[in-house]
């Protein structure tokens, strides 16, 4: 039943049509090939991975089992150019088609790995990528742009990641297509817009992992320019660990995951607060510390006998004050006393020159008609009134020329 024609009537079970798809697939024998690894996994000894079409987009998939795995070079990767040889294998219980390695061998880089390597270093020639131009990450950004495509696993990631961490953050996302041909447009165009939302403190360009040719958008010189020109804080969260678009190289911080993107753009609350109660602490300890030691020093001064009590200050401050009295009356008294004999003294050399003493001794003083005193006989002329001075009085006399 299986060699006649099938009808609608008689047709064939699938294991037929399988079976005879393996058989003429086994007839085509092997062939050497070339192209470009895009993605290579080794898993449980085995070799996986897709070769690409150097100039024409056709990619197929091709098993290197153990045996074969062991003998090909350890230092394969994606982005390699290399040639195999190949032999159609058709699972049928799967109805899966893959080429069976037999033989892989380096060619050289990969054209498209290539022309990035190229890229590369004319965007490092021109600084892109100096540390110079990096901008530090806000400490807590209010508000968080994201660029990643509807739905995905990586917008989910940042979200719950970031709210988790810091629940009233708010995040903005754009959403863009992160493969194909409109990608490198739609980035570019949510790059912009976030930046130049001015409630936007730093933007997060995300995707989940995949196979080297769909991070390639990431690599786009565009997509590259954009970036650098961003003002905003840009972070690159593409792919896995080991993926590296150019992107990263530009932007401010490159993230190895969007979830590593989440915790390294917001603080986790509980963390800080754990911190500001740590802080308070050893501020509180240092502080403690640092009073206890000045009380305890305090202490010891008081403790010290010429500090045990104050009563000897005053005491001693007493005593000089009483000697300064006592030597200031001591001064004060011979001042007095001298000048009180002095004062005698000058009385008396007053009073001995005194004209009133000299008249109480018998002595006049006579003044002639205009108050002046008499000195000589020849200032007097005959018929002057004069007035002459005694001790006790005064008395009249006119001058007569015999």
């Amino acid at each position: 039943m299986s060699d006649s024609q099938a009808t609608p009537e008689t047709p064939w079970p699938a294991a037929t049509l399988s079976g005879k798809l393996r058989d003429y697939i086994e007839r085509l024998g092997s062939v050497w090939v070339e192209g470009e690894l895009t993605q290579w996994n080794v898993s449980a000894g085995n070799g996986y991975g897709k070769l690409k079409d150097l100039t024409q987009d056709a990619t197929i998939s091709i098993t290197a089992w153990r045996s074969v795995r062991d003998r090909l070079p350890q230092t394969l990767k994606q982005g390699d150019r290399v040639i195999a040889l190949v032999k159609p294998d058709f699972w049928v219980k799967g109805g899966t088609l893959s080429m069976q390695v037999f033989d892989l061998r380096h060619v050289g880089l990969g054209d498209l790995l290539e022309r990035l390597e190229r890229l590369r270093a004319q965007l490092a020639s021109e600084g892109l990528f100096g540390a110079d131009r990096k901008v530090p990450l806000p400490f807590l950004p209010q508000r968080i742009g994201l660029v990643t495509s509807k739905g995905s696993d990586a917008e989910k990631d940042v979200v719950r990641n970031a709210q988790l961490r810091w629940p009233s953050v708010q995040i903005r996302t754009h959403h863009a297509q992160v493969q194909g041909d409109r990608a490198a447009g739609e980035v570019i165009a949510a790059i912009r817009a976030l930046d130049a939302d001015p409630e936007v403190d730093v933007i997060i360009v995300a995707r989940g992992g995949g196979d080297f040719q769909h991070l390639l958008v990431f690599s786009d010189e565009a997509v590259v320019r954009a970036a650098a020109a961003c003002v905003t804080p840009l972070v690159s969260a593409i792919g896995h660990e080991n993926d590296r678009p150019l992107l990263d190289d530009v932007a401010d911080l490159r993230a190895s995951t969007p979830t590593d993107a989440a915790k390294r753009v917001v603080p986790d609350v509980a963390e800080e607060l754990a911190r500001v109660v740590q802080a308070r602490g050893r501020m509180l300890g240092r502080m403690s510390h640092l009073v206890n030691g000045e009380i305890d020093r305090i202490g010891a001064l008081r403790s010290r006998p010429v500090l045990a009590t104050g009563d000897w200050i005053i005491d001693r401050r007493a005593e000089d004050l009483t000697r300064w009295v006592a030597r200031g009356e001591e001064l004060v008294d011979r001042g007095l006393e001298r000048a009180g004999t002095r004062i005698v003294e000058l009385r008396g050399r007053l009073t001995a020159l005194s004209p009133q003493r000299t008249m109480e001794r018998g002595y006049a003083i006579v003044l002639l008609p205009d108050g002046t005193a008499l000195r000589s006989a020849g200032d007097a002329a005959a018929g002057d009134a004069l007035d002459i001075r005694i001790a006790d009085g005064a008395v009249s006399a006119t001058v007569d020329r015999g």
